[in-house]
């Protein structure tokens, strides 16, 4: 029994970009810890896959190399991490299978994290854990629910296999899909190194497979960067706007198509937090929640940098002097979604801005909020101290604290409703589309990874369950919708995965 798979058109490209390896076997019992069904039906498998236990261990790196019917490969590419040229770096622990053709005849690739050491794994192991695989398993399937761009994950297998962090923690593999996993440091790699001819392969080869559009262009490579710029503007835009902290911004962790790559110590905020830091290893707070837009640009500019010997300097100038204003059309798009307001008006930035700093100060809980102020009437928004007011969900989040800046706030807000045609249900109805009830928080993640720990992935499931439709309340999930608990606070993530 083999993979739907044939060998991956990135391998085109030459043995200067990968090399060839087989993943390194777990140890066994290996098993399923999760299957992504969904998944597995929009690409095309058949409804039993996972009830086979060949395809359990082909996904677990684990199954005899002819099985295998494609060779896999673990690509090389460079990097700035922590704002710092870290040189040469790689699929330390990422093993690309191949690539199938899903139902909608789109190419996706197959890759698998955490099987094993490569020549890309410096002094790493080339294991994941299951504690950092079942949060990456779990975040990129929320991601989706959510509607932003990400990479996707089909499976997770498990094993008893001992793995050293700052614990004995255990070994598990998650089989991640996207359409690449090219990143900005694979165009880093070659520029620095002064390999021309390699760098324009790539480029060309990015070009004619994910945008051929920019063909047409009086500099395709121009036209390329600037689609690129676009869409990292439009995904960190989206990232903000659902309160999503990456938490590892490296150009390694940047997605040339404008994917969310690379999950590793993310969080969703609880109470707003401008200033939060999700990974304990950011002593700095480079990749705070507020710093998200401005890394993004930084990025850019050193992928820019890379099509230096391509296109004018002054051209690529001009589009990085874009990117601010594409953020914000992205980011005040978003955010007049999430307030119902269905028109645009000049006060709409500060009114935004205004609530920012409200939410901030008050350290109310990001998400309940949208979703909760989506309940309230025009009306009731004026009279926040009133009875009726009172008995809204949306005044339960406000138990204690001091609450004069956000009644100003919603008075403010009230009066700019009074330009907007829809009524209270119509507003309601559009704001439910896009504030969800439900998000990925840290604390549901830690439970789920806990009874993990003890062979049970029945918490996986239903977390799943419950992210891949994030704005349908329902009630066989509502405890998933409840303010964290005080110990959330707590929990610690770090890149020690």
């Amino acid at each position: 029994m083999t993979l739907p798979l044939q060998r991956s058109r990135f391998a085109q490209l030459g043995k200067a970009f990968y090399t060839e390896l087989m993943p390194t076997p777990l140890q066994d019992p290996v098993q399923w810890g999760a299957c992504n069904q969904g998944l597995a039906k929009e690409l095309g498998l058949a409804e039993d896959f996972f009830a086979s236990r060949e395809y359990c261990l082909l996904l677990a790196g684990s199954a005899a190399s002819d099985a295998y019917q494609v060779m896999p490969l673990a690509s090389v590419y460079s990097g700035h991490q922590f704002g710092v040229w870290a040189g040469q770096l790689g699929d330390g622990r990422a093993i690309l299978l191949g690539e199938s053709v899903d139902v909608k005849g789109n190419y996706q690739e197959w890759q698998l994290k955490g099987a094993g050491r490569t020549p890309y794994s410096r002094f790493g192991d080339g294991r994941a854990v299951l504690r950092s695989s079942i949060r990456e398993y779990l975040c990129s399937e929320a991601m989706y629910g959510l509607g932003i761009p990400t990479t996707r994950a089909l499976a997770l297998t498990v094993s008893p296999e001992p793995v050293e962090r700052e614990e004995i923690e255990t070994a598990a593999v998650v089989t991640r899909i996207a359409p690449s996993f090219i990143r900005f440091g694979h165009f880093e790699h070659f520029f620095h190194r002064g390999q021309m001819d390699p760098l324009k392969t790539l480029l060309d080869f990015v070009i004619d497979e994910y945008y051929p559009i920019v063909k047409s262009a009086v500099n395709p490579y121009a036209e390329l960067f600037h689609k690129v710029l676009q869409s990292t503007a439009e995904l960190v835009a989206a990232w903000q706007s659902v309160g999503f902290c990456h938490g590892v911004m490296n150009t390694d962790n940047m997605s040339i198509l404008g994917l969310t790559i690379d999950y590793g110590p993310f969080g969703f905020l609880d109470a707003f937090d401008v200033e939060h830091i999700c990974n304990h290893s950011d002593t700095q707070g480079r990749y705070a929640y507020q710093q998200q837009p401005y890394i993004a640009h930084w990025n850019l500019v050193r992928l820019a940098n890379c099509f230096l010997p391509f296109v004018e300097k002054e051209e690529l100038v001009a589009s990085l002097d874009r990117f601010p204003a594409y953020f914000e059309d992205a980011y005040q798009g978003r955010m007049r979604a999430k307030l119902g307001l269905d028109t645009y008006e000049n006060s709409d930035d500060s009114l935004i801005a205004d609530l920012m700093v409200t939410l901030h100060t008050l350290k109310v809980d990001f998400t309940l909020f949208f979703r909760y102020l989506s309940e309230v009437s025009k009306e009731s928004l004026t009279h926040m101290f009133d009875v009726q007011f009172s008995q809204t969900r949306l005044a339960s989040l406000f138990v204690g604290k001091r609450v004069e800046d956000m009644n100003r706030w919603l008075a403010l807000y009230a009066k700019r409703l009074g330009y907007e045609k829809r009524g209270d249900a119509e507003r309601l109805q559009m704001m439910r589309k896009v504030n969800p009830i439900y998000i990925l928080r840290n604390y549901l993640l830690q439970e789920a990874i806990e009874k993990a720990q003890t062979g049970n992935f029945s918490e996986i499931e239903r977390l799943h369950r419950c992210i891949q439709q994030p704005f349908e309340e329902r009630e066989e999930f509502m405890d998933y919708a409840k303010l964290p608990p005080s110990w959330a606070g707590d929990i610690c993530v770090s890149c020690s995965s």
